[in-house]
């Protein structure tokens, strides 16, 4: 089964943006940190081990930088190519996702969980593009959550079974109301988020592409004290795994 990307009308045109003004503004954050990191080791008291941390905490990072390098260069590629939709495991990939990015969860003192399900449920999607979206999910939700309460993955069935819902639940400041009306509009565009400050709205505007590639869509869902962002796929036809 193939999938195509087509642009609608209200759409962001990322041609029409300066790729390295996009770049800069997305890259400033982690550029930061390993800034910051570079300069902690420069300390003379530090240990060994406080050095090893530092030096694999650098490397989380800039790994999540070229997550975000690699994204960009995937959107303006959306339009050339035909993506392979297959039927996948949702429950699974979240797993591999907590699995990928723990270690720069507990680096910045965070844990990333993945709800547990009795069943397991089948979804048709193109492995590469949704495992990108909760890596997006996942990367933004790390800088908002706070300490206390774990960012949560979870997968639920909706619509009667037709379709299958991903969420990324992060305990933190509230989703402003623009931005939330702009996720249930159709068009999204990279512009700051109000109350999280620090992102251009670049990594859900690309996650809305990557989802529309696979005929799905992205949304939120505002919490008193953090959001929820979500993809939804349509649900395989095929028996569930057990």
């Amino acid at each position: 089964m193939k999938g195509s990307y087509e642009k609608e009308q209200g759409a962001i045109d990322y041609k029409s943006l300066s790729s390295l003004t996009i770049a800069a503004h997305e890259l400033k954050s982690p550029l930061s940190l390993l800034r910051q990191l570079a300069l902690s080791l420069e300390a003379d008291d530090l240990s060994e081990h406080e050095r090893r941390a530092i030096a694999s905490h650098m490397k989380l990072v800039s790994e999540r930088a070229l997550r975000l390098t690699t994204n960009l260069t995937k959107a303006q590629r959306l339009e050339d190519g035909l993506f392979t939709l297959e039927p996948i495991n949702p429950q699974q990939l979240c797993e591999e996702v907590v699995y990928e990015l723990s270690p720069l969860y507990r680096a910045c003192g965070r844990e990333l969980i993945v709800t547990p399900r009795q069943r397991s449920l089948l979804a048709i999607a193109n492995r590469d593009l949704l495992r990108r979206i909760l890596l997006n999910f996942a990367d933004n939700a790390l800088y908002y959550a706070d300490d206390a309460s774990p960012v949560e993955l979870s997968v639920s069935s909706r619509h009667h079974g037709e379709t299958i819902r991903l969420g990324i639940r992060d305990y933190g400041p509230a989703l402003s109301i623009d931005t939330w009306r702009s996720l249930r509009g159709r068009a999204l565009r990279p512009e700051p988020l109000h109350a999280r400050p620090g992102g251009s709205g670049l990594g859900l505007a690309i996650a809305r592409q990557f989802a529309e590639a696979m005929n799905g869509s992205v949304g939120a869902t505002r919490h008193r004290d953090g959001a929820t962002f979500h993809v939804d796929i349509h649900a395989s036809r095929q028996m569930s795994l057990l």
